[in-house]
């Protein structure tokens, strides 16, 4: 090995030493990890918890410090996961859960994701319940520092129908539990949106919207999204919290269609260090 090949390897010993360590408590199944850039990977699974209850498989990302990873909705930029397990055997569905992500504020906007690690849950349906699914995963994902890199891999797994629940103390149980929840689902300190006005017409079109985070307000955020691919800037905070109330401001002034976006159903996903979760609009 030359000497700068030699150099290139101690530093990518040196990110992977940085990676953090793995919950003390682990899913029930997990394949070996996988070195993937700045970063490495495995699928693990187990069962929701409780005779009859789903199937879980999660996409564990661990990634170098500084390194950064994308939700759903990258935001200004990055690239959201993709997921494909065409290849699956005894799978008849699988749904991808998205943990509660954090606002990122540097040289390229705002965008939305994970640093230092993150499990995407997968909710999985077997054909046959009584066998059990053999889980093969392609994903695809970015992560990011001063560069964005790709990584296409693929996974898989057997999740036999009789696998142990998984521990609410495990990376895949501390995921679920981030997952935001609906209204239904909503736990005492999950914040709300208490009211949501539009001002479409005039100078300054705008969405208000007003939320309570029974929590604290420590790590308030609010994160918006359009359907059919359109794109809908992100919230910001208007104005100071009042006790647990904070409002927020989707400015629609520039660079967007809002006949395109009328008679639309947004989702609203809020985040804090409290708790998160979800809801639905029509702007009208």
């Amino acid at each position: 090995m030359n000497m700068r090949g030699g150099l290139a390897a101690l530093g990518m010993m040196a990110q992977l030493l940085a990676l953090p360590s793995a919950a003390a408590v682990d899913a029930p199944l997990a394949t070996a990890w996988t070195s993937a850039e700045s970063s490495r990977v495995r699928l693990i699974g187990g069962r929701a918890g409780g005779p009859g209850a789903r199937l879980l498989a999660g996409l564990e990302i661990e990634m170098a410090d500084g390194w950064k990873t994308y939700w759903r909705n990258p935001g200004s930029s990055g690239v959201p996961p993709r997921f494909d397990w065409s290849k699956s055997v005894n799978l008849a569905g699988a749904r991808v859960l998205f943990p509660a992500p954090v606002r990122f504020v540097d040289r390229d906007g705002d965008t939305i994701g994970y640093k230092g690690a993150v499990v995407f849950p997968i909710e999985l349906t077997a054909q046959d319940a009584a066998k059990p699914v053999q889980l093969a995963l392609s994903a695809e994902y970015g992560i990011c520092k001063d560069i964005c890199i790709p990584v296409e891999l693929n996974l898989t797994l057997d999740v036999p129908p009789d696998t142990a629940a998984v521990p609410g103390d495990s990376r895949l149980g501390q995921a679920v539990a981030r997952v935001p929840r609906t209204a239904s689902a909503r736990a005492a300190s999950d914040p709300a949106v208490t009211g949501i006005t539009p001002e479409l017409t005039g100078a300054k079109p705008r969405v208000i919207i007003q939320a309570v985070f029974p929590g604290g307000t420590q790590g308030a955020d609010v994160f918006a999204e359009a359907p059919d691919g359109l794109w809908i800037p992100l919230p910001r905070k208007a104005g100071a919290a009042v006790g647990n109330a904070q409002a927020f401001e989707i400015d629609l002034a520039d660079g967007v269609d809002i006949r395109e976006l009328k008679g639309k159903t947004l989702r609203l996903t809020l985040v804090s260090d409290g708790g998160q979760s979800e809801t639905t609009f029509k702007l009208e």
